[in-house]
């Protein structure tokens, strides 16, 4: 998607659980199809005739519209049927995009449950937290509802059984949260609405769920936010946080906090660069630049508040970097400022759920290094079970 594209024409997709839904109805259908020719061909003798191959199928969605899919390959066989829909994600950048979805149906008997399993390139949950049971295909509720309700438009009563495929999706899948969830040999089948909106921040929000509820379901009661990877491996690698206990927020601070606290979490560690996290301690709990930047003002009038001169606050003003601003604190024995700023945002972010939880703070450096934090990061940290380094509370 070019960079200067108007959002307001980005083109819509189509999630894995519509494409997997309306290859199976269109699998379906040919098996009708066929099924009736030599139905005909029993009663009057006459050959069956040949059954032409629908080019598009549609499907219900979860909110009750319609949606028609192309559908790009269909064979016959002698007792099931394969149809291909290729997964276009519109204008939304997905590894999915362009990827085959591949369902092969089979008609089991006249009359029973419909079958819905998951072959190549789909994964299999082996950790516990997640929408489907452990030892089952990544098929999640909602398309899995929408494949029975495709079958059921053309088999209202019969047994079938339906397998999913996605040629190139254990690959795939090494560039998706799925190998972090658990998520073992392929991609998810996806999507609650059956239609991707590009650059979504709800769909955003929803897809980092899955690691709040598996940290939930591990029975972390105490958890650490981070903005990201950076994070996210100083926690793991550094400090030995279970990686279940880690959950990458973005830049969605508000969002996980209050998600955090119902779901029952007693304590949070915001843990993460600086230059995300001192947002937090201005009050600002959603991160990205182009929402607030104030990432340098927050530090400058924290540093004034603690009586640094002029001359020092018109040097770390020119940094162009706050890495650089913090790195200058703390080399000039200033680190308690930043400790400062750390104790406040974990207040900012106490107030914001209403004090339903404990919150500690720590900051870091991109090479992750702690270069500040407040008194509950430690407490909860040694609370939890996790490794702190042996230097207290002060930089």
């Amino acid at each position: 998607m070019g960079k200067n594209k108007d959002p307001h024409t980005w083109r819509k997709g189509y999630t894995t659980g519509s494409c997997a839904a309306g290859a199976a109805k269109a699998g379906c259908l040919l098996l009708k199809g066929e099924l009736a020719g030599r139905g005909k061909a029993a009663s009057t003798g006459e050959p069956a005739e040949t059954k032409r191959e629908k080019t598009t199928v549609d499907i219900t969605l979860p909110d009750g519209g319609r949606l028609v899919l192309p559908v790009a390959k269909q064979e016959l066989r002698f007792s099931e049927a394969c149809a291909t829909i290729i997964k276009d994600a519109g204008d939304d950048p997905d590894v999915t995009d362009g990827l085959a979805i591949v369902v092969t149906t089979r008609l089991l008997a006249p009359q029973g449950i419909i079958r819905v399993e998951g072959g190549k390139g789909v994964g299999r949950v082996s950790k516990p937290g997640l929408q489907v049971p452990v030892g089952e295909a990544a098929i999640n509720p909602v398309p899995r509802r929408m494949i029975e309700a495709a079958v059921r438009e053309v088999f209202p009563r019969e047994e079938v059984e339906v397998i999913i495929e996605i040629p190139g999706g254990e690959e795939a899948a090494k560039h998706t949260l799925n190998p972090r969830l658990g998520i073992e040999g392929g991609l998810s089948i996806l999507g609650t609405t059956g239609v991707v909106r590009p650059m979504s921040e709800e769909a955003f929000k929803t897809s980092i769920l899955p690691e709040l509820d598996q940290a939930v379901a591990y029975g972390h009661q105490r958890i650490i936010l981070t903005p990201g990877h950076y994070g996210f491996r100083t926690a793991t690698e550094q400090l030995g946080v279970p990686a279940e206990a880690v959950v990458q927020m973005s830049n969605f601070v508000g969002f996980l906090l209050e998600e955090a606290a119902y779901r029952g979490v007693r304590e949070v560690v915001l843990f993460g660069h600086i230059g995300k996290l001192i947002k937090v301690a201005g009050g600002i709990f959603h991160t990205h630049n182009r929402m607030a930047d104030a990432r340098m003002e927050i530090l400058l009038a924290e540093s004034a508040l603690a009586g640094l001169s002029t001359t020092r606050l018109r040097e770390l003003a020119a940094l162009p970097t706050l890495e650089g601003a913090a790195g200058l604190l703390t080399e000039a024995g200033e680190g308690s400022i930043l400790n400062g700023l750390a104790r406040k945002a974990s207040r900012r972010a106490k107030e914001y759920v209403r004090d339903q939880m404990e919150i500690g703070t720590v900051f870091t450096l991109l090479d992750g290094q702690l270069i500040g934090w407040d008194e509950n990061a430690p407490s909860i940290f040694a609370r939890a079970g996790w490794s702190w380094p042996g230097f207290g509370t002060e930089p």
